[in-house]
């Protein structure tokens, strides 16, 4: 007779059997989710602070944002590595669909929310909006992902849609431009009051001036998620290239911010934060060109399969 002890151990061996190497590279990717969403929790309490006292320096919006990136960079490697490496995919696929909902749906949005949330002194207009807006963007990005896992076995050379990690990728620039905008010295520096976010009269909150943005952005990405806008997977050629070059300004921004953040005791008057905010903008443009050429990239992608088979 095999004791209770027993079985859970043989449960154990199994479960750990039917796992490859890119299947613990996926576990990773889902852990840093959620190391993003425990950063994301710290920063409550220091946003509670002025924008220029600790707002704009707090190094936990940074760390969760550079947790984020970890897991993109993950995830374009465990495809690779599963195809070559891993001989068992009983688990992959649902692995992955659960550590990408974590890591560029949940995350991203909590970050926002947290980032723009006025820290409880805003209107409940705002607050609504804002919450609905997060919604938007964890629904949509459940349902990229469950299509994406019926749409697996294509071997198309484009997605249906925006990418959950790209959905990652346009949350971040745009939180990190609209956050960052005052400090730099372009347009206009932090606001008590502004027409186009419900923002009470008698307000007292710093915020970015052009905070009211994100809403759109988010909104837009959601919708794209479930779109059957055709955008290559970028995996050769000109869109491998220019997604590269993406990946790196934002990672190179990233780290910059968490630098000169409070964690290492820069004072915000003695940083420059202009190299961060074009690294990022430049983000912004090669992310709204792949959107927009996307289909036309796709097509041309098509064509030289076609070709050369």
């Amino acid at each position: 007779m095999v004791s209770p002890t027993g079985w859970g151990i043989s449960f154990m061996k199994t479960t750990f059997r039917m796992m490859g190497i890119a299947d613990i590279i996926t576990l990773a990717n889902g852990l840093l989710g959620v190391a993003a969403l425990m950063f994301i929790v710290l920063a409550v309490e220091e946003l509670q602070n002025p924008y220029f006292a600790d707002g704009v320096k707090t190094n936990y919006i940074w760390g969760a944002m550079t947790c984020i990136l970890l897991s993109v960079i993950g995830d374009i490697v465990d495809g690779p590595v599963a195809r070559k490496y891993s001989k068992r995919k009983l688990l992959g696929g649902t692995l992955d669909v659960m550590s990408d909902c974590i890591s560029f749906c949940v995350a991203p949005a909590l970050l926002i929310f947290v980032m723009f949330g006025r820290w409880g002194e805003a209107s409940p207009a705002w607050t609504i909006s804002l919450g609905i807006a997060c919604a938007w963007v964890i629904v949509t990005g459940m349902l990229r992902l469950a299509r994406f896992q019926y749409e697996e076995a294509s071997d198309k050379s484009y997605f249906h849609g925006l990418a959950s990690p790209g959905n990652a990728m346009v949350l971040i620039t745009a939180a990190a431009l609209i956050w960052l905008q005052p400090s730099t010295g372009f347009g206009p520096a932090v606001s008590t009051e502004c027409i186009f976010c419900f923002e009470p009269s008698n307000s007292t909150v710093e915020k970015p001036y052009f905070d009211f943005l994100i809403l759109p952005v988010m909104v837009i990405s959601g919708g794209l998620m479930i779109a059957d806008r055709k955008l290559p997977k970028n995996k050769h050629g000109l869109p491998m290239k220019l997604s590269g070059i993406q990946l790196l300004s934002v990672v190179v921004a990233t780290t910059l911010s968490w630098i000169h953040s409070t964690e290492f005791a820069f004072e915000l008057d003695g940083i420059n934060t202009k190299p961060q905010f074009f690294l990022y903008s430049l983000s912004a443009i090669l992310l709204t060109y792949y959107i927009i050429t996307g289909p036309k990239m796709s097509e041309l992608q098509e064509q030289q399969i076609t070709e050369s088979e």
